[in-house]
């Protein structure tokens, strides 16, 4: 704390914060304030709001099925090209602390949901925008927070009374596709929606325990390699090795595979403190070298007479061993890492051997068939374990023209697993387009009647605010956006049916039940809980004390 003079009072700053002991003696409260900028009320929060909206109207034109796409450049060179939420504002590297906030919000429902990514921060920028005319009219920041809290619980309670539930099976998941061609179709890769739907909810069911109701999506791989076109994208079902057969003349497929699975190196042991070996003549040298290969044939050894066809090994091992293998008729794999090992093992019912010694039939792991497989004109190979013992682990395959390509395909990939594994968890789900939005909005406003307080003011801001979604839908589909809302409005009121929305692709329907526009309703209750809360937290904050970039 410096303590001032004061006459020395006429020099401060005017931002100062002053105050007085009992002597009259005026002291600075925050610590080197001529270095700090400082917003206090109403002016903190019109610029955080600024600050959030300025956020959210980037990820607007992105939202619906016909929302554009963002190239996003990073500082070393790399280009990545997605309309996903959560990759734009990651890759945006926002330096406002509110917008980071809205970073976060991203975030947290794709780690959470997997989906719905930009229309969550979309709804919380409209929140907010409505909040600042409350502002304006006097309203205390607190009551409208209020507000939105009360109404964001009348409106979850509205989406699920009109949830609908579909029962799946392992044989009849035409449903799952359906709400996974959703979730595709706003991507890069929605000219092969139901191709690509299909493959993701295959993927889960594989890997899915019904009985639990819970997905374990660390059994779900996805690979990719550059070249092909995307509809060669395919699932296998076992495990892809971006490997290849460690010598050219050893068997390229194997049948009925038995795999030691070893993390211990084709070596010679190593004494683990330092050492130095003394060789003056040639027998001595002549001996070592058949130590070594006695080591060496004791190794391979152990390995067949386990049964075992095909090695995978951590660790690599030299010529001499590979040749010897090679020599034996056992093919081998190196250099493995530690992730697909255990996706290895879990896939073909195998266990990890760390010694050799410890290698025994029982430990060997089972597949139909593994290739090793070539691909174009390149000298990439890859190695499919297929048809394993338990086929509880399976790999996506992506093919694409170029790596911006696969890896914005990957990410729509891991949007569609998500709301598939969310479908299993919870089996409920409402209808897009919008049409759960307006129906919430409806509900909201009929409920701002009974509300008493100033609270009601907010819930008229929040019901305009989740008009945001179905405005920004028809926006970016090319159709007049209030003209669309007022007329889907109307005939949900009208017909009392909350399955009308915003007929984005132009098939000639507002009933989304015809469409076959789905989402899930954890996925939509999540949206709206989520983007309340960091809305609350944004309108709560009054007084902003920030270093100063001029100082």
């Amino acid at each position: 704390i410096i303590i001032l003079n004061p006459f020395a009072l006429l020099h401060t700053n005017d931002t100062m914060s002053l105050a007085f002991d009992d002597y009259g003696r005026p002291y600075i409260i925050v610590k080197e304030q001529d270095t700090k900028s400082r917003v206090k009320g109403l002016q903190a929060q019109k610029q955080n709001i600024s600050a959030a909206r300025a956020v959210a109207n980037i990820l607007r034109t992105s939202l619906g099925p016909k929302g554009m796409d963002k190239m996003l450049q990073s500082g070393d060179g790399d280009v990545c090209v997605t309309n996903d939420g959560a990759t734009i504002l990651e890759q945006m590297e926002v330096e406002n602390q509110i917008g980071k906030l809205l970073v976060e919000l991203s975030r947290s429902q794709d780690h959470e949901i997997g989906d719905g990514t930009t229309g969550v921060v979309v709804m919380a920028g409209s929140m907010l925008e409505q909040a600042e005319g409350l502002l304006d009219r006097g309203v205390h920041p607190l009551r409208i927070a209020e507000g939105y809290e009360m109404a964001s619980k009348v409106a979850v309670a509205k989406l699920e009374s009109i949830a609908q539930t579909f029962d799946y099976a392992n044989n009849n998941y035409e449903q799952l596709v359906k709400t996974c061609m959703t979730t595709l179709s706003s991507k890069i890769i929605g000219r092969c929606k139901k191709e690509m739907a299909e493959i993701c909810v295959k993927a889960v069911l594989a890997v899915a325990d019904l009985d639990r109701k819970d997905v374990n999506m660390d059994l779900i791989k996805i690979e990719s390699k550059v070249g092909g076109k995307l509809e060669d994208t395919q699932l296998i079902n076992g495990i892809l090795l971006d490997k290849e057969i460690s010598h050219p003349q050893m068997a390229k497929t194997i049948e009925d595979a038995r795999i030691a699975i070893l993390t211990c190196p084709f070596e010679p042991p190593k004494p683990k403190t330092k050492h130095k070996v003394d060789i003056d003549t040639a027998e001595k040298y002549a001996d070592l070298q058949q130590l070594e290969q006695d080591y060496f044939k004791s190794m391979v050894k152990q390995c067949k007479d386990s049964g075992a066809n095909l090695i995978i090994c951590q660790w690599g091992f030299d010529d001499e061993a590979n040749h010897m293998l090679m020599h034996e008729q056992l093919p081998a794999v190196r250099w493995v890492g530690g992730v697909e090992l255990e996706l290895i093992a879990i896939a073909t019912g195998g266990r990890i051997v760390p010694r050799f010694q410890e290698l025994t039939p029982a430990k060997l792991g089972k597949a139909g068939k593994v290739r090793e497989v070539g691909f174009g004109t390149t000298k990439d190979r890859m190695l499919y374990i297929e048809n394993c013992h338990n086929s509880r682990a399976v790999t996506i395959f992506v093919r694409g023209g170029n790596k911006m390509m696969i890896d914005e395909t990957k990410r729509s990939l891991h949007d569609a697993i998500c709301v598939a594994r969310n479908l299993i968890r919870n089996n409920k789900v409402v209808y897009g387009g919008g049409s759960a939005e307006i129906a919430c909005s409806l509900a909201v406003e009929a409920a701002a009647d009974t509300i008493p307080g100033v609270e009601q003011y907010a819930f008229r801001a929040f019901a305009d605010a989740l008009e945001a979604i179905p405005i920004a839908l028809a926006e970016n589909s090319g159709l007049p956006p209030i003209d669309s809302l007022t007329a889907v409005k109307a005939r949900q009121l009208a017909e009392n049916n909350p399955y009308l929305g915003i007929d984005c692709l132009d098939i000639g329907t507002n009933d989304m039940t015809k469409q076959g526009v789905f989402e899930t309703l954890i996925g939509k209750c999540q949206q709206i809980t989520l983007a309340t809360q960091v809305v609350k937290m944004i309108l709560k904050i009054d007084d902003v004390i920030a270093p100063n970039a001029y100082a």
